[in-house]
């Protein structure tokens, strides 16, 4: 078997997130790597949360709490949420450990040894009441095309237009409200990535298997213009990872630390030694998966993100590990996804516009979710959440389809047969057929789960459990068994058993209602069909079971509209 080292694209520290959020990146790897589990291979699934840079201080600032208790506590909720997705970390770091602050410091020190970082003098806000600079974040003004009042010194968010702290009319400090501020020198290092564009040019051109949307943008910022420049990696910051070059210091830097896009993908890295630690192991566990000279070159490392972190994770990252000229593993595959919008409109964090992932699993468990986010999952296109194909889909799928041959299966056969699988009659024409469809069916699913196809490999399980209702409809052991008991108890027995192989399918997609089903089937056998024929035959005659509760429960129009109402303003 392989190994698979996954990675999602790590979270803001700033708030609870919203479902685009998750079904941009953590979603679809958890699916992928409950996957690969399922099938035997070896899987480190790793995140973090994103505890650096402007939007951590503010959110502390907003909620006056000091910075590194803010993030603690954030880091807490978060965790918890994922948890509440059953989302399978084995590991959920922060970009704050001591062992990133370790790490990032150590790029840097082989960056400049390389040749690769340089020093450059710059001009920036100063706020004299705060005795600090500025970051562009932390600057608020007018926006001088629109008019908005709470523009940021980098972006208006209410026309979008991108702004230099100087655009603004009016500006005035974010952290005190000052209006005293000036424009002062300040140094700051840069990476010198520009220079590495033919090796990285040269490095995407092997990805030929990568989603369009995964090379288009990294071509893009590759070759177009203004795309890869030299990019500045310290700030003027109180919270973050001091600037030091490895572990010495690093002259002119004082009071500095680096830039949150420096640091955050390395905690990738961080979070495998984090995790060797949290487990008692030592470097070796973690060096295995993240260094080709300790074992890592037979590791598939995979990275799920958003489009907007396409750049950071195809150049950026990319350039700190080859610029370093160290043997860290680098990305094998990219697993991009466009943006989920919400019912006419979009998501939004800072705004708090949409379904936020508390208020989610407060209103229905995590598997309703699961299976709408995941089968319209934001992939070739942008995709919109409502509430009406969300209330669809999920009767449909859920409740129509898998839960109801759950339960028209478990209640007949306790009804006629008692509460073991039946042990008469043998298997005709219908039955094997039905054998042969499902093998068919699950070798595609295997197809589409192994090339990252997230809503084909949805529409794939789907088909499987639609073949087990249609089955049951044109085989109908209710009307069977008043002529045939024999013949009935047959379809029985191998629809029971076909309870069981969804459980086993399922369970990357619906982790929970998956063993439920396993649990009502009383086996631990969740071992992936090779053989489906073979899987068909699991549960033998007499092995006991139990009839599980009602699965899904349908989402009423009341329930709805409810919804609908509830969230279609700003969250306070």
């Amino acid at each position: 078997m392989a190994r698979h080292l996954i990675t999602s694209a790590i979270p803001y520290i700033n708030g609870i997130k919203h479902l685009g959020n998750l079904v941009g990146s953590q979603l679809p790897a958890d699916l992928y790597a409950r996957y690969l589990r399922g099938r035997g291979h070896e899987v480190l699934f790793l995140c973090a949360t994103d505890e650096h840079g402007t939007p951590a201080e503010l959110a502390a600032k907003k909620a006056g709490k000091p910075v590194d208790q803010y993030c603690a506590e954030m880091h807490g909720v978060q965790a918890e949420i994922a948890k509440g997705f059953r989302l399978s970390f084995d590991h959920f770091g922060r970009s704050s450990s001591k062992q990133n602050h370790a790490l990032t410091q150590h790029f840097a020190g082989r960056l400049a040894d390389q040749g690769l970082i340089r020093e450059v003098s710059e001009k920036q806000v100063y706020s004299v009441a705060d005795a600090r600079f500025l970051p562009d974040r932390y600057i608020e003004g007018t926006c001088p095309n629109c008019g908005y009042d709470k523009a940021r010194g980098d972006q208006c968010e209410n026309c979008t237009k991108q702004l230099d702290p100087t655009d603004l009319i009016n500006p005035r400090s974010a952290i005190s409200g000052s209006t005293d501020l000036e424009v002062r020198e300040t140094k700051h290092l840069y990476l010198m990535q520009s220079g590495m564009r033919a090796q990285l040019n040269a490095w995407i051109d092997e990805k030929t298997d990568w989603p369009i949307l995964t090379t288009s943008i990294a071509r893009k910022w590759l070759n177009d213009g203004d795309g890869l420049q030299d990019r500045g990696i310290t700030r003027d910051l109180h919270w973050g990872i001091p600037v030091k070059r490895g572990d010495q210091d690093w002259p002119g830097m004082e009071g500095k630390v680096f830039y949150v896009w420096f640091d955050a993908p390395i905690e990738y890295i961080a979070c495998a030694g984090e995790w060797a630690e949290a487990h008692g192991l030592g470097d070796d566990a973690w060096e295995r998966w993240w260094r080709t000279d300790k074992g890592a070159e037979d590791v598939r490392y995979t990275q799920f993100m958003g489009k907007d972190n396409v750049p950071f994770h195809t150049l950026s990252f990319p350039a700190t590990i080859l610029g370093s000229g160290e043997p860290w593993k680098l990305v094998d595959y990219i697993k991009s996804f466009n943006y989920l919008n919400y019912d006419g409109g979009q998501f939004s964090t800072s705004q708090g516009r949409g379904v936020f992932m508390d208020q989610a699993l407060d209103i229905l468990p995590p598997d309703y979710w699961r299976w709408w986010l995941l089968s319209h999952a934001p992939e070739s296109s942008d995709s919109e959440f409502t509430w009406e194909n969300f209330q669809s889909s999920v009767n449909k799928d859920l409740a129509d389809v898998l839960g109801n041959f759950v339960s028209r299966v478990t209640k007949f056969c306790r009804s006629k047969f008692g509460e073991a699988v039946p042990e008469a009659g043998s298997y005709g024409p219908e039955e094997e057929a039905l054998i042969e469809t499902i093998t068919a069916r699950v070798r595609a699913y295997e197809r589409s789960m192994e090339a990252m196809e997230v809503r084909k490999s949805a529409a794939e399980l789907r088909g499987i459990w639609v073949a087990g209702n249609e089955y049951l409809q044109s085989v109908a052991p209710w009307t069977v068994f008043k002529t045939d008991p024999d013949k009935a108890a047959a379809q029985i027995r191998l629809a029971l058993n076909l309870v069981r192989l969804y459980g086993v399918l399922s369970a990357p997609f619906v982790p929970d209602a998956a063993a439920d089903m396993l649990k009502a089937m009383q086996t631990e056998d969740d071992s992936w069909p090779d053989d489906v024929r073979a899987a068909l035959g699991v549960l033998e005659a007499g092995h006991a079971f139990t009839v599980p509760d009602v699965a899904f429960a349908k989402i009423t129009d009341e329930q709805r509209e409810g919804w609908q109402a509830r969230f279609s303003g700003v969250r306070e």
